[in-house]
């Protein structure tokens, strides 16, 4: 356990850090499965307004550091893609 006042001070932000951090990582995956369960219904209005929250959600995790870019930038390109092709179907 941290001795020094500073120490025990880093130890409070950082668990109020991973816990924020968490729950961001856990309202994203809704979002995403959100979006993906409109386009598996067919439903492409509503993918595409779920599409374009759940991408701003993923760039500002990002942006962040809650995730890894590259990950935020697959799940919207996956997300994109099938998005595509809902809408050639």
């Amino acid at each position: 356990m941290a001795n020094s006042s500073q120490a025990k001070k880093r130890a409070r932000q950082a668990e109020v850090r991973r816990c924020r951090n968490a729950s961001q990582r856990s309202e994203m995956r809704t979002y995403l499965k959100q979006v993906a369960k409109s386009i598996e219904e067919g439903n492409e209005p509503a993918a595409k307004t779920l599409y374009v929250k759940a991408c701003s959600m993923v760039a500002r995790l990002a942006s962040r550091g809650v995730i890894a870019k590259n990950k935020a930038a697959r799940h919207q390109s996956r997300l994109n893609a099938r998005l595509k092709k809902l809408a050639q179907a």
